[in-house]
């Protein structure tokens, strides 16, 4: 099993939708760790860490479109290596 993180930046209607905190629970279902936080753009960037196979999970549900009340139009991902490691997953402001 390898581990990896991956950084995503994920566009349209996802900000005061709750789509940080279901991004939130999603990843811990997952047993991922990283954040999600609101971008100045309108964005909300998502960085998640952990089984490779369980980081593809979140990015499909980043793009499938996250909670009923968002709508994505894009999702841009990359691979992430960051400067620390996290110890859960978190909501940053």
């Amino acid at each position: 099993m390898s581990k990896v993180c991956t950084i995503a930046w994920v566009h349209g209607v996802v900000q005061g939708v709750g789509f940080r905190y279901s991004t939130q629970r999603e990843a811990v279902e997952l047993g991922l760790t990283g954040y999600a936080r609101n971008m100045d753009d309108g964005s909300v960037e998502v960085v998640a860490c952990g089984e490779a196979e369980q980081v593809d999970k979140l990015v499909a549900w980043l793009k499938a479109g996250g909670p009923r009340s968002a709508r994505v139009d894009k999702v841009l991902t990359e691979p992430h290596q960051p400067g620390r490691e996290y110890v859960n997953f978190g909501i940053r402001y």
